[in-house]
């Protein structure tokens, strides 16, 4: 695990909270929604297109996510940017998350260019999210939240991009 891996995994500790799933105690709708439409714009005017927006997840700890359309991306793959109802948790992934086993391999494979993800990272770090590769996201949970039992082996992803 690189250093930025295990500070990631650190992070995702300590917004763990067993009694808030769905969404942090300090959790501010209106505050959320804000920066989120702020992210929205940021990535149409950087991509030049319109994105599909899905947000205000009913039973998740995602809030939402937005997807760049193919025809803006460099490969003809479409971006999807999930974000997390925690700690401003985002995920960026080529086609859709779990599609690739992250954006190396999605990059390794001709399905996502290098400046189309950091534009995409760019604009993230710029508004204040911190990004987590889907490689450390599938790590098995380890915190001491409990999930549903139709959850068999969860993983970080489930603990904040997932339904509950």
């Amino acid at each position: 695990m690189t250093e930025t891996e295990a500070y990631l995994v650190k992070l995702l500790r300590q917004l763990d909270d067993p009694e808030c799933l769905e969404w942090p105690r300090d959790y501010n709708r209106d505050e959320m929604a804000t920066a989120f439409g702020r992210l929205v714009s940021r990535l149409e005017d950087d991509f030049a297109t319109c994105c599909v927006v899905e947000q205000e997840v009913q039973d998740s700890s995602e809030y939402g996510r937005l997807i760049v359309p193919a025809e803006a991306t460099v490969c003809g793959t479409r971006l999807v940017v999930c974000v997390s109802k925690f700690g401003s948790l985002a995920l960026v992934s080529a086609e859709n998350p779990g599609a690739f086993l992250g954006t190396a391999d999605a990059r390794q494979e001709g399905e996502l260019d290098a400046d189309d993800l950091a534009k995409t990272d760019r604009a993230l770090n710029d508004l204040g999210y911190v990004v987590v590769p889907e490689e450390v996201l599938t790590l098995d949970y380890d915190g001491p939240s409990r999930f549903p039992s139709y959850v068999r082996r969860p993983s970080w992803w489930d603990r904040y991009f997932g339904s509950f």
